[in-house]
């Protein structure tokens, strides 16, 4: 039986790239998404395609109800039990902005969704993976951001923040259930190529940032998708707490 990997936030981007990935690397797969139903269930059709075994589940993370009710259903569907890989990418960001112009709800909604999306589905996974709570073990992919070493100073201050958060989670998470079979680490991409800077405002970030960058180009959701599956993969069986840069160099 193929082990079952969860992506949050899989419907496009680094998410989708990581479950084609792991989908071709033997794992049954997971898909949530808040929003788009096409592009949900054109992954699992693809996946299927090729295949694979995946389902998708609508789900809005920072919702510690809908967390746990989509971690039942995946029980439902997949069988108890059989959880062996969490990838955390869910996230968001905004339209660049100051702090001091900045609402409240704008960073309410950043750190609801980047960083306690991330606590709650950790702690449904760990409750399935973790060996004191009768688990087998496991891996978590935190996916962070090279803005944490940045601060994205006069754009993204709060994602920056929500990032940064991330790591000291991914940190101090590692060391807790070390002895309990479940690795934890994260990536932190730098600029890549996706969807996620139109939803900021700036659909040609990527493109724009590129000659400043030290390799000159953007990266791919591919390319941050290889670095997540290895350290979700027995390869990197002695690796955690690590924070790993994908980010050509920046």
């Amino acid at each position: 039986m193929k082990p079952l990997l969860l992506i949050t936030g899989a419907s496009r981007g680094i998410g989708a790239a990581t479950a084609t990935l792991a989908a071709r690397q033997g794992w049954a797969v997971a898909l949530n998404y808040a929003r788009d139903d096409a592009a949900a269930r054109a992954l699992v059709e693809h996946l299927r395609g090729g295949g694979g075994e995946a389902e998708a589940y609508r789900a809005d993370v920072s919702d510690d109800a809908q967390v746990r009710a989509m971690f039942a259903a995946i029980d439902a569907h997949f069988g108890a039990g059989r959880l062996r890989g969490l990838v955390n990418n869910a996230g968001v960001v905004d339209v660049a902005a100051r702090v001091d112009a900045m609402p409240v709800e704008r960073v309410q909604r950043m750190f609801a969704i980047n960083v306690f999306g991330s606590f709650w589905c950790a702690r449904e996974a760990l409750l399935r993976m973790s060996r004191v709570h009768g688990g087998t073990g496991g891996a978590i992919v935190n996916v962070s951001s090279a803005a944490t070493r940045i601060g994205s100073p006069g754009q993204y201050v709060d994602y920056a923040s929500a990032k940064g958060a991330i790591d000291t989670f991914t940190l101090g998470l590692a060391r807790e259930v070390a002895t309990e079979g479940v690795r934890v680490n994260a990536v932190r991409p730098g600029i890549i190529d996706t969807e996620i800077h139109a939803s900021g405002g700036q659909p040609d970030r990527a493109a724009r940032a590129a000659p400043q960058l030290p390799m000159q180009r953007a990266g791919s959701a591919d390319e941050v998708a290889q670095s997540i599956v290895w350290l979700l993969s027995d390869a990197a069986s002695y690796v955690t707490g690590a924070l790993l840069d994908v980010s050509g160099g920046r």
